[in-house]
């Protein structure tokens, strides 16, 4: 029997994990989580990362059906938009996108520049949604917390691409300290993932492996339910909350928020250039 295919792609330079799904009897296919290579000292784009993603696709002759996001990243920038200047495809990504480009819109002072109604996106999906890639049937599911926007992807044959709710069990869960992000939230979204059953296979969209082992895209519910070091089984949400709120206060601000969070918001588009032709992001002095 053929089954869902399946296959991830890592960028070391932000620890993040892009996937092309897809079925093997079928001609089209959907990319998550794609990344665009961006250098924060030069503020400039590259796109050898997404490259790899396309020449799959051609190699397979393939499709582009959707274009999808778990969540606006604040540690790499999408390269949806480019690829769907390659291949086509529709962008895709949860409906309260739409409170995060108005946070961020008032943060970055973007009123006459961004309307914050997810137009920039094709098609803004809904908890509960079903959509089709090609034959194989997928399910989107809210998981808030670490944004308030974040969704997951239940794709049939596969399991679930759950973007950055959960990491792998030896190194936890994301922060929630972002705007509108909410500890209380991420236990209650993870905890209805590992619901799903203990062979339900996780998609992550990061590792940040340690020296003992290399980067892994993928567990199950039951290795995160017995391992997980910050909400396996047996951790109350009141000792998740306490120890996420603690966590995040130590942590720093991912190294390429500011203009991730611009372009990401855009469906991965850049903002209008000047009238000397430029692309300019803006950098928010004491805001974050």
């Amino acid at each position: 029997m053929t089954t869902t295919q399946v296959q991830a792609f890592f960028d070391k330079q932000t620890s993040t994990f892009s996937y092309v799904v897809y079925h093997p009897q079928d001609n089209v296919c959907a990319v998550i989580d794609s990344v665009l290579d961006y250098d924060p000292k030069s503020g400039r784009t590259s796109t050898a990362s997404a490259d790899q993603i396309i020449d799959f696709i051609k190699q397979r002759q393939l499709q582009v059906q959707w274009l999808l996001e778990t969540h606006a990243h604040a540690d790499h920038l999408s390269a949806a938009s480019y690829i769907r200047a390659q291949l086509g495809g529709k962008t895709g990504i949860g409906e309260h996108i739409v409170q995060v480009q108005q946070v961020f819109s008032d943060i970055f002072n973007l009123k006459d520049t961004l309307l914050p109604y997810g137009s920039q996106f094709d098609h803004l999906l809904t908890d509960g949604e079903v959509f089709n890639i090609g034959r194989l049937s997928a399910r989107v599911m809210h998981v808030p917390g670490h944004t308030p926007a974040d969704v997951a992807y239940l794709v049939e044959g596969a399991g679930v691409f759950i973007g950055d709710t959960l990491f792998m069990p030896d190194t936890g869960t994301a922060r929630c300290d972002f705007p509108g992000g909410d500890a209380g939230q991420l236990y209650a979204s993870i905890r209805k993932l590992l619901d799903l059953g203990d062979d339900t296979r996780l998609y992550l969209c990061h590792d940040y492996p340690p020296d003992t082992r290399a980067a892994t895209y993928s567990c199950t519910a039951g290795e995160q339910r017995t391992h997980n070091i910050h909400i396996r089984d047996g951790i109350s949400a009141s000792e998740f909350i306490t120890m996420r709120s603690e966590r995040d206060k130590s942590l720093d601000m991912p190294v390429l928020i500011l203009p991730a969070i611009q372009i990401n918001i855009r469906a991965g588009q850049f903002p209008e250039p000047e009238d000397n032709g430029v692309h300019y992001l803006k950098i928010p002095l004491n805001q974050l």
